[in-house]
């Protein structure tokens, strides 16, 4: 089983706010004491924690889907509606986040850095919080928005200092070992190291880390071997350090040609020309690695480079190997001083001026799409006409339908708000007040508030009212012409 995993893909779905109340306080001789409904309790997000316990994206492997509580629904008497739990996920330090077309949207780099995977949605307001001076009584309330849904892919580039490259069986993990507590796997056989491996070095008053990647062959930038595909755990570090095997037994290799050959791939790879290189000459200890090592270290002292000459079985020439990469270390630092390193890298999504667009299609149809238009959308409840009358002032409001007519809609053109199978289809009528006909009175106020009793109906025309109507002025304590004596004793 996997233990060591450094690209996953991540499912985040935040948690859907919950939808507003409708609800009208009561009380004896009361029964309208006006609206008090309460509003939805916000989604949970989701969030990236960078935690130092935390080495691996292993976690995410087994379990890629991750779902954040809903917000509850709001109540009457003005009780909101509790606000879904927020889910914490820790990452490894060095984790870049990439959205579903491979661009960075985040670097989070130091612990306790946190980005927003996914957020949740907003809760729907309750009729108490959409009633104003002219919408004394709204029967209608939002509904919770939906949580965001994203797929991101994680991957985890090692945060180290220094960097050990080199062939298979070089001796990389064994000099790990020799310089740091880092206990990997060593045996006498080709790629052994199939992960990297990261340990902490001490030099003086001097502390770092450096990681080893599984060893490079020829073709390596091809896809050949392991060390290609996890070099991006070397992109941070401050300098790359080549073991050079000087006691391999492969008549067609020597240390020189070793050193151009990895060079080749490191520059086929990009990004890693600017690091300074250390070299160590390794296997010493071996007669005829000693040999070797004194035949090309003046040849690769002459092209610019440190060379040193170490043997990780027998510890010698390791404490100047290891306090050359701590003054590399000392150098790199004291030139990023003052550098934040805690950071997070994003590239925001370009917001058009107007918010929303209307593209008229060859059917004759017209696609609107937009955020707020499609909030909206999805805060709407269909199947109260007034909340439809209210979703259709926002737009025209907002210059949605003024741009239709500017597209040239017509009356009965259909309309579709949103992208793909979620969007909204209906039939398009031009007119300011669109939706208002679905109401018997002005959108989202109550009749009942607003309707005076006709006290100069004659005798007839109050036989004929309804008893419905006749209830409606009593509650209102409103005279009732059919029994003037019951007000008489209330009032």
């Amino acid at each position: 089983m996997a233990t060591f995993v450094d690209r996953v893909t991540l499912h985040a779905s935040a948690g859907n706010g919950g939808d507003g109340c409708v609800s009208v306080h009561r009380e004896k001789f009361k029964p309208l004491g006006g609206p008090d409904g309460g509003n939805g309790g916000r989604g949970g997000d989701i969030a990236l924690v960078v935690d130092p316990d935390v080495t691996t994206l292993l976690d995410f492997h087994h379990s890629p889907h991750r779902k954040a509580t809903d917000g509850r629904k709001g109540a009457g008497d003005f009780c909101n509606g509790a606000d879904g739990k927020d889910l914490v996920l820790s990452v490894p330090n060095g984790t870049v986040v990439k959205d579903i077309n491979g661009n960075t949207i985040a670097d989070l780099v130091g612990f306790g850095t946190r980005f927003m995977a996914a957020q949740g949605g907003k809760g729907g307001l309750g009729n108490a919080g959409l009633a104003n001076s002219k919408r004394r009584a709204p029967g209608f309330a939002l509904l919770g928005e939906p949580g965001e849904a994203r797929t991101l892919f994680l991957e985890l580039k090692s945060v180290a200092d220094i960097g050990l490259v080199g062939y298979p069986s070089a001796g990389k993990s064994s000099l790990i070992a020799a310089i740091s507590a880092a206990r990997p796997k060593i045996a006498e056989y080709p790629f052994t190291t199939l992960v990297p491996n990261l340990g902490v070095v001490q030099a003086g008053d001097t502390r770092f880390t450096a990681a080893d990647v599984p060893g490079l062959i020829p073709g390596a930038s091809q896809g050949k071997g392991l060390g290609h595909e996890f070099l991006r755990h070397v992109e941070r570090c401050a300098a790359l350090v080549h073991v050079l095997d000087c006691a391999t037994l492969e008549t067609d290799r020597d240390p020189a040609k070793d050193f151009d050959v990895i060079e080749e791939e490191l520059k086929q790879y990009g990004g890693l020309t600017d690091r300074p290189r250390i070299i160590a000459l390794n296997k010493i200890d071996i007669p005829d690695g000693k040999a070797m090592a004194d035949m090309v270290q003046k040849t690769l002292e002459d092209r610019g480079y440190l060379v040193f000459q170490v043997s990780a079985a027998s510890r010698e020439g390791i404490q100047e190997l290891v306090y050359a990469m701590a003054q590399i270390i000392q150098k790199s630092r004291k030139e990023k001083k003052g550098e934040q390193v805690t950071r997070i890298v994003l590239r925001p999504v370009a917001v058009d001026d107007a918010g929303f667009t209307v593209t008229a299609n060859e059917d004759g149809s017209f696609n609107v799409v937009g955020d707020k238009p499609e909030r909206w959308v999805k805060q709407t409840d269909f199947t109260n006409a007034e909340a439809i009358g209210y979703l259709a002032d926002r737009l025209a409001s907002y210059g949605v339908e003024k741009e239709l007519f500017k597209q040239g809609a017509k009356s009965g053109d259909e309309v579709r708000i949103g992208e793909g199978d979620e969007a909204v289809i209906f039939d398009w009528e031009p007119s300011i007040e669109a939706g208002a006909e679905l109401l018997a009175g002005p959108r989202g106020e109550d009749l009942r508030l607003s309707t005076p009793w006709r006290m100069d109906l004659l005798e007839d025309d109050i036989d004929q009212l309804s008893d419905d109507e006749i209830e409606m002025q009593w509650e209102y304590n409103v005279p009732n012409p059919k029994n003037p004596r019951i007000d008489e004793d209330v009032h």
